[in-house]
């Protein structure tokens, strides 16, 4: 992994989406990963922001998965895969409908969906260091 950048204040999270979505231009998966409360929802917002998302942007904590529209009536995915209990839930929404629709997806939580995530997304980790500034790691393809 290799450090994306350092993030003081949430107002330079806009910044880190438009660099993220620079490195990796024709990449369309994404997940995320974090301790709880470190901020990956944020940073999705931001980078939905970034891609011209207008609409509310929040978890899908429990509907698993929320749509975006942007710019050419183009759609955003963003799931949350916290709350499943079983990985046949993944399954029930027809993940794969989405995660090879060439739609932007991100993934938060996708230790819950073991071998679902499809070979060409981008790892994203968000951890919080010593100065309580959050780090932004990117793997550039699992």
């Amino acid at each position: 992994m290799r450090l994306l950048c350092t993030v003081r204040k949430e107002e330079e999270l806009e910044r880190a989406a438009q660099v993220l979505l620079g490195d990796f231009k024709n990449i369309r998966v994404f997940i995320f990963s974090g301790e709880m409360g470190v901020g990956k929802t944020t940073f999705i917002k931001y980078i939905c922001k970034v891609l011209g998302v207008t609409a509310g942007i929040s978890s899908p904590t429990f509907s698993l998965v929320n749509e975006y529209e942007y710019a050419d009536n183009s759609v955003v995915y963003h799931f949350d895969f916290y709350r499943i209990k079983d990985i046949q839930e993944a399954y029930d929404i027809g993940y794969e409908e989405y995660f090879y629709s060439g739609n932007y997806c991100f993934i938060e939580w996708p230790e819950k969906i073991p071998g679902l995530v499809p070979p060409n997304a981008a790892e994203i980790k968000i951890e919080v260091n010593t100065n309580g500034d959050r780090e932004i790691w990117v793997n550039d393809i699992l």
